[in-house]
């Protein structure tokens, strides 16, 4: 199959202007006899829903939460990105297209990351409509931070709870739209397969979590916003809930996949404490704007912080690595995520990590502290203040900007990081892979459409911070409802779609059957057995380090564990209740396919990218450990995946990126 990108012609700068003034429109009386189904209601899905309901078009929410509020991405903490230039340091849509292509390794695809920067302003407008509670500067106007990878303040914030404050102006959009009847919502309830007739995504087979029932429900096209795949590494920053059954499922049938083994490693996650751990905890990257990073400077002073025998504020500051900031001085602590979290990675591979595991660097508070302390006092017209008085001004400076952050660390780890430094570590967190989508956000199967992180379009190999956010209300909100107009503009004489259809059957039986197999399987291990097995292979020989020898035996490994899944799961209880074993067990078997081709796609690519290095190995003559290394071709990946007990080849096309308006370099943050 040639894939299409349908990206549009002429110089980028124009390209969705022109796009949006030549495609069909449906009518407003025509919208109501059109239904579309939405998988997921976080920031892409609820503010997808909001919006086509809002434009009349008949939408049916699903959510496995019993909430749309309770979608992961409430987690989001640092910020939403957006080029306002409000603090007139420089910053366009040019600019922050540049920014994101290059923080990506330059496997974005443009055209979609341009449009992306271009709507950004109107997603902050839109949301403070909404009544979302931004911060403010003194005079009244939104304040921006920085994030890594950037030279400028553009990230908008909320205190250290924007994902929640964000959401929760989606979730208002919707209620307004269900309170009208225009969306109906499904609570509690997961998408197992999505239906596809005379080659064009017509339903959904779903389950009813609290009661069991497989039900079938059919619309004119589909949306999946279900979210990244991040716990196919079982420890992530990702709630437990968060899975790839909704793009794993319309992947296997014919949605292809692509760039699957690009993942966000973390910089500022706190370390694992032990292997009875489900999560990580997230730390916001906003704290790299005041926190200092550090490790010490000698093997001596390492060991005597982990025997207890010193703390880390016993050091002077010629005792202490600042490694971000001897490494790359223009951005220090700011460098982007993937850079921070390779270099927290090789110093602790080199022995200096400060914590009983080794696993673990010092982001430092106490600078920033005397900082804005100092400049305090000064304001308040305090002569000579004590150190005492500089470091409360400063603490509660600190307090107003990060203090939920604060909280959240001490009670975790039990330590007060205003005295103490808080300790980070690297966590996988998002993905940058996901569904193949072309320009309109539409897979491959006619009809479905994929947006938010469960796509692969606008991060390329990393993402920069506060994109997140950005990228999943752009396409809910701005993108989608222009583009689903253009393929549904076909439908308005099409009528509602049967849910009798032999097709609907067929897709039921396929999904009552696994369900039934896991019922009756009587085996004697549990389903965490298994995911904490596949996480440990993916972090250990999938992860961060990478090498031809590692993929090859974690494939092999993988497929083991598979077959051993499938002859010796166990699941408790009956398919007719609320039943959390049966659905992790579901999504646990979509996370051990997708980890295979995850290793595969990783086998295929001899280079070091984004937050992953590939280190030779005696089979091959690969990039040097930590060299960012870049195919002179671009081109992202497409997988895809027929089982049928046997992985097809992960690899099958390769799509051209387009590369026309920006300087193509290697990649330097010195």
């Amino acid at each position: 199959m040639a894939l299409d990108s349908k990206v549009p012609q002429g110089p980028i700068k124009d390209k969705w202007t022109d796009y949006k003034n030549h495609i069909d429109l449906v009518n407003p009386a025509n919208k109501r006899n059109i239904d579309v189904i939405v998988v997921g209601t976080g920031l892409a899905g609820g503010s997808a829903c909001a919006t086509l309901a809002e434009l009349g078009y008949n939408v049916k929410a699903f959510a496995y939460q019993d909430s749309p509020r309770r979608a992961h991405s409430i987690a989001a903490q640092g910020g939403i990105n957006a080029a306002k230039n409000y603090q007139g340091d420089g910053d366009s849509t040019y600019r922050l297209f540049y920014d994101t292509v290059k923080g990506g390794d330059y496997r974005s695809r443009e055209a979609n990351v341009y449009r992306l920067a271009e709507v950004s302003a109107n997603i902050i407008d839109q949301c403070v409509a909404q009544g979302v509670p931004f911060a403010r500067d003194y005079g009244g106007l939104l304040d921006n931070r920085s994030f890594g990878g950037v030279l400028v303040s553009r990230t908008f914030y909320a205190k250290g709870q924007t994902g929640q404050q964000l959401l929760l102006g989606a979730y208002s959009a919707m209620n307004r739209q269900i309170a009208r009847g225009k969306i109906e919502m499904f609570n509690r309830h997961e998408m197992l397969d999505v239906v596809i007739v005379d080659g064009k995504a017509r339903g959904i087979i779903a389950r009813n979590l609290i009661t069991g029932e497989i039900e079938r429900h059919s619309a004119h096209a589909v949306v999946i916003g279900s979210g990244g795949y991040g716990n196919v590494y079982f420890l992530s920053t990702n709630a437990m809930g968060s899975n790839a059954t909704a793009a794993w499922k319309i992947h296997k049938k014919g949605a292809y996949f692509a760039n699957p083994c690009y993942t966000q490693i973390h910089p500022t996650c706190i370390p694992r404490s032990g292997d009875y751990q489900s999560k990580l905890t997230l730390m916001s990257e906003s704290l790299r704007n005041d926190g200092r990073i550090w490790v010490p400077k000698n093997m001596e002073d390492v060991l005597a912080i982990r025997e207890g025998k010193k703390k880390p504020t016993d050091l002077s500051e010629d005792e202490r690595d600042y490694y971000l900031e001897r490494r790359y001085p223009a951005f220090g602590n700011l460098v982007p995520r993937d850079v921070a979290s390779r270099a927290a990675k090789e110093r602790c591979d080199a022995g200096y990590g400060v914590n009983a595991t080794g696993e673990a660097v010092y982001l430092d508070f106490a600078s920033a502290i005397t900082r804005y302390g100092t400049e305090q006092a000064k304001i308040q017209n305090i002569t000579n203040p004590s150190d005492a008085k500089i470091y409360e001004l400063g603490q509660k400076i600190v307090e107003a900007k990060y203090g939920n952050l604060f909280q959240m660390y001490e009670k975790i780890v039990d330590q007060n990081p205003y005295e103490t430094p808080m300790m980070i570590y690297p966590a996988v967190h998002y993905t940058m892979g996901g569904v193949w989508v072309d320009y309109n956000l539409m897979t491959t199967i006619p009809g479905c459409y994929c947006i938010g992180e469960a796509n692969f379009s606008d991060h390329g190999a990393n993402r920069l911070g506060a994109s997140a956010l950005m990228q999943g209300l752009a396409d809910g909100y701005f993108v989608l409802p222009y583009t689903i107009g253009d393929y549904l503009a076909d439908d308005i004489r099409t009528g509602k779609i049967s849910t009798d259809l032999p097709e609907f059957e067929a897709a039921e039986k396929e999904v009552t059957d696994r369900i039934d197999f896991f019922i009756n399987n009587n085996g004697t291990k549990s389903v965490d057995y298994f995911h904490k097995k596949l996480g440990k292979v993916m972090w250990d020989k999938v992860g961060m380090s990478r090498n031809e020898t590692g993929l090859k035996e974690a494939m092999a490994e993988i497929k083991a564990i598979r077959e051993e899944f499938w002859k010796d799961v166990k699941v408790p209880g009956s398919k007719d209740e609320m039943n959390p074993e049966l659905e992790k067990a579901g999504r646990v078997a979509d996370f051990l396919e997708l980890g295979e081709l995850f290793a595969k796609d990783a086998l295929m690519r001899a280079e070091s990218c984004g937050g992953h290095f590939r280190e030779e190995s005696a089979e091959e003559d690969g990039p040097q450990k930590g060299e960012a290394k870049r195919d002179d071709e671009n081109f992202a990946y497409v997988a895809a995946w027929e089982y049928k007990g046997e992985p097809a080849d992960a690899v099958l096309h390769k799509e051209e990126l387009e590369f026309n308006d920006i300087e193509l370099k290697q990649r330097s943050y010195k």
